[in-house]
Formats: C-alpha cells, structure tokens, sequence
C-alpha cells in the first residue's frame, strides 16, 4: 500500500456558500437538452437553474437499457455528520470524470437541522449540488405542499368533529399528527379544541414534516393515481367501535393529492461540475425511511447508464431501510453500495469525546473500526457488494488514514481514499473506477432483502434488531405487542417494518458507541403507516418532532449588506 499523503493543505479555506457562488451555473433548460436529452416539453422551469421533470410528458428513459444503482451509505456518525451527501455527490462527478453518464439521486434537505445543529443537506466543499442556498431552503415548495396536505387532513378530522361526528370518530383515539418542518420540541404533544365549547379538546402534537406519513406516500407513490390511493388508506384514527378510520372516509384524499400534484414530480438541479441531480422527497432515516422518491430513482436509472443515491444516517438505518422498504417496494435491484467512513468518527466510536476529535489517536481508530466492520457485514447480508470511502477531513493525520486504510485491507474489504471535498471529481475517481468495477461484476444485482414479507410484524422486528443491530432480542411494551397483534390479522401483517431508532449507536442508547452488544431493543410504540404501507416502531427516546441544541445554526444565519445570505452550510 502506498503512503498516504498529507491532505490538510489541499483543503479549501472557503466556506460552502462561498464555493457555491464561484462557480457559473448551466441552466437548467441546457442541462436538460444537452446530458439527459430532454426538450422543454419535458421540464417545468422554476428560473434558470431549477426545473421539475413533468411526469405527464417523461417517458422515464423506459426505451433503454437501465442503469445500474449504487447506493451511498455510511457508518454511525459523530453528531456533525459525516458527509454522505458530500461523498454522494462527489461519487456522481467523479462517474462523470471518467467518461460514465451519471447522475445523482438525494433528498431534499429539512430546514429542521439546516437551521439546527447539523446544517443544510446539498453537499460541502467542492462536491455540492447547487444552487445551495435554495435548495436548502424553500426550494420548489415540495416540503410546504407535504406540510400544507397534512395539515388539511387533520383540519377536515376536527371540522368533521365539529359538525356533528357523523363517522362516530373517537376523540380520544384520533392517531393523526399535524406537521411542521422545523425543530421545535414544545410542539411534540399538546392539547388542542380549547377556544370553543363545541370543540373537541383532545391531546396530539406535531411532527416535523420529513417524519410524516404525507411525506413517505410523497417518496413511495408510483404516480399520481398511486399517490392518491395512498393517500385515501391513511388511518386517522379510531371510531367509538374500535374500527378504523380512513382519510377516504372523511373524503380528504383527492384535496390532499391537489396540493401534492407539483411535488410529486422530480427537481432537476446540478453539481458544481454539471452532473444532473434529482433531488426530491426528504424523509429522516432515524423516523422514517430516509430515501429519496421511487419517481426520480426509476426516472434517473432510466436516463443514466450509473445512478448514485444516498440513504440516511449510518446503515443500520438507511441501508437497512432502503433494502427492506424502497427496493422493496420498487422493485429495484442496487448494484454497489459505498460505505462512508471518516478517521473521526472511527476515534469517536473508539471512546474518543467530541472536542478531542481533532488530535491523533490511532488506538481509537483501531477500536472504533469494529462499528465499520459490522456495517460492512450487515450490507453483505443483503448481496451487494461494498466499498469503503475514506471521507478525509483536514484534522486526518496520515498515520490516522494509512491505519484505517489497512485495516480494511487486512479483511479484504475495498476502502478508497476520497478526497471530493476538496478537490470536487478528481478526488472521487479512484472512488468511481471501484464502484464501476463492483457494478458491473454484480449485474445483474444478486441483491435480496432481509426478510420476507410473509413473516410476522413481530419477527420481522426481531429479524432487524438480532441481525442488523445484533440485539440479544426485543422488549415490545404491552401497547406494542397489542396493536401488533391486532395488525398482523389485516393486510398490514405483510407491511415491512421501519425502526425509528437513535443514529449515534447500534443500540437505543445514543451513549453506546462502537459496535454495542449484549442489549435488548425497547419498543415502546408502534404506528400504522397504512398508506406508505410499513409498520413503525418507536424505540428508546427518539422522538419525531426533535428540538434545537443549545446553540442553534439559525443564530448564525443572516443576510448581508449586499442582501446575500451568510451563515447557511
């Protein structure tokens, strides 16, 4: 193996907003026209560097060969992140740099961490989609649509309340959540109906928007008729019978699919380098599934011959979920998978604090490589082949990078030095030439999920926290057990599950780094997801509406003298 050269000094000094600025932006209609071979028809513009594919006019590429898929997936992260979306991106223009037609598949970044603590979800560096600002923003409105259709809904339960209860809907047992798509913990539970004496005072709460089940219809609808079907099978709560009640019951679906109708179709942006990019849906991968749309991974397979997508968190919870749940339902078939690995968060699973990040510490590397190891084995267990993408940072020291380097060697696992941060798609062509190698080796895919549908919810959660967390077992509270029970005789009992779990450790304890064990998996509560079509399970503390940290990212974030925004990464 050869040394490992510094890379600290190659790093850029300018902030992301500032890199994304330099660069002059292709429009969006050249884009289009001259590396997908669409005409105007086919987009609907939102300016000059955003534009929506028109699904009505999009034909999906179904006339040629589809492209292979690669998913982009990570370790268990330090709390800052560790740059999947970078690496994805990078990945995508690397692809490009070595003469492949790529493109590039993400969610849409949520203005809870952009103006939390991890910050905005177009990349960094020199490997960014652009442009940033807006993207991470307002974007083309998809997240206000999704807020805007759930918040319908739970207006039309309360009116119906209202008006008389014809369906005889239960107050106390209305399961329906508001949403809003920011960090704001006070609005996790509260009581509403409290200003008139024919309301219903009732407790609920909200959940930020990417949590909703408005929002994982958004990413798993097929069309529009799909997505309104879904839309119907939405189960808002109870009646006084202990039945459930649907969204179609109450008539709200074809309202809510109105407002969804723009949303529904795929943004088309670029990287820095003008490598097309879809971005599109946004849910978390700690409470949701954390994948992009099926409508812009089917769409971009079949206008690209390589489609690099990104799952989220570490992959014992996008992987996992983008397997068992997207490809799934899909039908898809990826063909590579790239772990994302950096030096800190191996010294961070190693025991290391965060503010001792910056400074050298081999044996950490050593003890957290166990939490890459286990990753690794999980993506095996699926059939798809993995590479290691060393993400450097500027704190990596080469003794720090050539360790992790060789222990991957040592195992025969591939693992790559990337560099795209700082140096855009030439840092990731090392990177492109072993994920095209390993694509093309595994096609067609040898790809399986973990289970199958026809085992029970309660196995299926098993399944997931003994081979993928490594739990001794699961502990269901007697609310979880009952209703799992009750669901397993319906339609439901065929749903794949979808675990809402810390990010920051196998476990449901966030403090139990590396590669924990000798642990049971806590449910504590179940929700039906009827019309996204999965079972969730809420386990440990996590919650689906997270709040700001001490210091938010929003008291950062201003506009300048020349009205420019600062402070956005």
């Amino acid at each position: 193996m050869e040394p490992v050269p510094e890379v600290r000094r190659f790093f850029p000094i300018m902030t992301d907003i500032e890199i994304a600025r330099a660069v002059d932006l292709q429009r969006v209609s050249e884009l289009a026209s001259e590396c997908l071979g669409l005409n105007e028809d086919q987009i609907i513009q939102y300016g000059r560097f955003k534009a929506k594919l028109d699904l009505e006019t999009l034909d999906g590429g179904s006339h040629r060969e589809q492209g292979k898929l690669i998913l982009v997936t990570a370790i268990s992260p330090t709390p800052a992140g560790e740059g999947k979306t970078t690496t994805t991106v990078g990945l995508g223009d690397g692809l490009s740099r070595i003469g492949k037609k790529a493109m590039v598949c993400l969610r849409e970044p949520s203005l809870g961490p952009s103006f939390g603590m991890k910050g905005g979800a177009a990349g960094g560096g020199h490997a960014q989609v652009v442009p940033m600002e807006e993207i991470n923003l307002h974007f083309t409105g998809d997240f206000h649509a999704i807020t805007s259709a759930n918040n319908l809904l739970s207006a039309m339960i309360d009116n119906h309340l209202y008006w008389g209860n014809k369906l005889q809907i239960d107050p106390r047992r209305v399961s329906w959540r508001r949403a809003m798509d920011l960090n704001d913990r006070s609005l996790k539970n509260l009581i509403t109906g409290m200003g008139n004496v024919l309301d219903y005072p009732r407790e609920t709460g909200f959940d930020i928007t990417v949590a909703s089940e408005v929002m994982a219809i958004l990413c798993l609808a097929a069309d529009l008729n799909d997505l309104e079907t879904r839309l119907g099978r939405i189960v808002i709560g109870k009646n006084f019978a202990g039945e459930d009640v649907l969204a179609s019951d109450l008539k709200a679906e074809g309202a809510m699919a109105v407002l969804l109708k723009d949303a529904l179709n795929p943004n088309l942006v670029q990287t820095l380098e003008r490598t097309p990019a879809l971005v599109h849906g946004g849910p978390f991968a700690n409470i949701a599934h954390g994948c992009n749309s099926i409508v812009a991974t089917r769409t971009a397979l079949g206008l690209a011959d390589y489609v690099v997508t990104e799952a989220g968190f570490g992959a014992d919870l996008g992987a996992e979920k983008f397997f068992d749940i997207k490809c799934r339902k899909a039908g898809l078939k990826p063909n590579a998978a790239v772990v994302v690995a950096t030096v800190r968060a191996l010294k961070y699973h190693g025991g290391v604090g965060r503010k001792q990040l910056g400074a050298e510490n081999l044996e950490a590397v050593q003890r957290g490589f166990a939490n890459l190891q286990r990753h690794l084995e999980n993506i095996a267990k699926f059939g798809v082949p993995a590479v290691v993408a060393v993400n450097a940072f500027n704190s990596d020291t080469a003794a720090e990078t050539e360790l992790l380097l060789s222990l991957c060697e040592g195992r025969g696992v591939p693992c790559v030095l990337a560099t795209h941060w700082a140096g855009g798609g030439k840092g990731a062509e090392a990177l492109a030439q072993k994920v095209v190698e390993l694509a093309d080796a595994n096609s067609p895919s040898s790809f399986a999920p973990l289970y199958p549908d026809e085992l029970s919810l309660i196995e299926k959660l098993r399944t997931v926290a003994t081979e993928i967390y490594r739990a001794d077992d699961i502990e269901l509270s007697s609310l979880a057990g009952r209703k799992l029970k009750a669901w397993q005789e319906t339609e439901a009992g065929a749903f794949p599950v979808c675990i809402a779990k810390t990010p920051y450790s196998f476990s449901a304890d966030p403090e139990r780094r590396g590669a924990a064990e000798g642990f049971t998996l806590p449910v504590r509560d179940v929700r039906l997801s009827a019309g996204a079509g999965f079972v969730v399970a809420l386990t440990g503390d996590i919650m689906t509406m997270p709040g700001l940290p001490r210091v938010p990212a929003a008291e950062h974030i201003s506009l300048n003298d020349e009205g420019q925004i600062d402070g956005l990464s």
